[in-house]
């Protein structure tokens, strides 16, 4: 994983562990192949509870709990708790700018690194698949330009103009491209002031946007991380609405309801989805010895443009392959006019979800854990002046504070899971689509076969820079 400094500190500790940063590796007591077809039995065997158990579900909606009708929901969502969290917010990203721009340029002496490839990039997005969208209530970008709004009165600082309509989300698609290239290929990303330039210039781009458009459209459709975390946010067990910055709505709901939906997403949101799920598999990839042979014979001086080409080929290949199987599923549910494979996959995409969080809580799980045991040092000399404020900058940081035995374990556990509940979502769309029930289990094959084969691929990628595979 090309994590930057984040990453780099961690190797440095751990030598030939890479961003996961063991010092030895997990022998298997089975062989792998073992596990995974275990893993793929598992699927099966589920699909099959979930042919004679599973339902469609409930027109009438689901079960919630109105957190807002609790005196403690409406403390914690009261416009002054609200405001503190988007202070706080605006206040790290002023001080990460200033650590990037005017603290110690050494990537092992700065706080950037770590703040944002690990506390915030990789903790905020758990932090959305598995409590709420944070960022939607936080975003510090968004509330500097609202405070420019109420400083003007109360009037939207917009031109006015209008977005097309063929744009849809894709100015956001082309932006996270572009991020997943800054995290993964990008020499620089290590760098201190390198970070804070791409944050100020993204800062730029974002408030131009709003300016341009008007801040809620921009942010439906090209502001990139309120896409990114609103679709992980879907999995997550709360549903926020805001109005004028106010939270309007705060609900308890089961895991994984905000997937079920009645109108398919449009392409650019299907392909953020497939570059979700795409680009953390494809970091995963870049930590096996498979793709150190392919860097090696196609690139031997150059490690950066393979990664870049990698970068682009490897959504563009689970683009065609998804495809691909909603076609099965749609032939596989009979020839209606009103399901159709354009609508298959525009439902189905979102079943992808739930893979894609199992996946990052897999790749990266041992990467923030270590990771964050560098704030403490960094806490007490976060511009890497010669403070020691809280007297914890030699600090000692442990690095196998997860040993791969653990982390081998609760991956496993994780792309399990992360497979059946995929399948559960997709069966039960199809019974809802397709309403005749054996039309709905044939259309199920194609995506049992997918299920499968990205499971034991997953759970094979997964493994090569944790566990000695016999």
């Amino acid at each position: 994983m090309r994590r930057s400094a984040s990453a780099a500190t961690l190797a440095a500790a751990s030598g030939s562990a890479c961003a996961h940063g063991f010092g030895q590796r997990y022998d298997l007591p089975i062989p792998l192949t073992l596990y995974a077809c275990g893993a793929a039995l598992t699927i099966v065997v589920s699909c099959l509870m979930f042919a004679v158990y599973a339902r469609a579900p409930k027109d009438d909606g689901y079960p919630r709990w109105n957190l807002l009708a609790t005196a403690i929901g409406r403390l914690l969502a009261s416009p002054p708790a609200v405001a503190a969290i988007r202070l706080a917010a605006v206040a790290v990203f002023a001080f990460v700018l200033f650590a990037g721009f005017f603290g110690n340029q050494n990537p092992f002496r700065n706080v950037v690194p770590v703040t944002v490839w690990a506390l915030w990039w990789v903790g905020l997005a758990y932090v959305s698949a598995l409590l709420g969208d944070l960022w939607k209530v936080a975003n510090p970008l968004e509330t500097i330009f609202a405070a420019f709004e109420r400083w003007r009165g109360g009037r939207a600082l917009s031109l006015g103009l209008a977005l097309p309509h063929w744009i849809q989300a894709w100015p956001a698609v082309v932006l996270y491209l572009g991020f997943l290239w800054l995290e993964m290929a990008w020499s620089g990303s290590d760098s201190p002031r390198g970070i804070a330039t791409v944050i100020a210039a993204y800062a730029a781009l974002t408030w131009a946007g709003m300016w341009a458009f008007g801040r809620e459209t921009w942010l439906a459709h090209g502001e990139v991380f309120s896409l990114v975390f609103g679709t992980l946010t879907r999995f997550s067990p709360m549903r926020i609405g805001l109005s004028d910055r106010r939270i309007t709505e705060w609900h308890l709901r089961p895991y994984a309801v905000g997937l079920f939906e009645r109108d398919p997403l449009d392409g650019s949101r299907i392909a953020m989805v497939i570059l979700i799920l795409a680009a953390v598999t494809f970091d995963g990839f870049l930590e096996t010895p498979a793709w150190a042979a392919i860097a090696e014979a196609i690139a031997p001086e150059d490690a950066h443009w393979p990664r870049s080409a990698g970068l682009v080929f490897a959504p563009l290949l689970f683009g065609a392959i998804f495809l691909f199987f909603c076609r099965l599923i749609a032939f596989g549910g009979g020839a209606r006019v009103d399901v159709s494979p354009q609508r298959i996959a525009g439902l189905f995409v979102l079943t992808l979800v739930p893979i894609a969080i199992a996946y990052q809580f897999a790749h990266y799980l041992s990467f923030l854990v270590q990771a964050s045991q560098y704030m403490v040092p960094l806490a007490s000399d976060p511009f890497g002046w010669g403070w020691n404020l809280f007297r914890t900058v030699n600090d000692f940081v442990r690095v196998n504070v997860l040993d791969a035995r653990f982390v081998w374990i609760a991956s496993l556990v994780a792309i399990i899971a992360g497979h059946v509940a995929a399948l559960f979502l997709a069966h039960s769309l199809s019974v809802r689509e397709f309403r005749d029930r054996r039309a709905a289990l044939r259309s199920q094959l194609p995506m049992l076969v997918l299920m499968v084969a990205y499971t034991m691929s997953s759970l094979w990628i997964v493994a090569q820079p944790i566990v000695s595979t016999r």
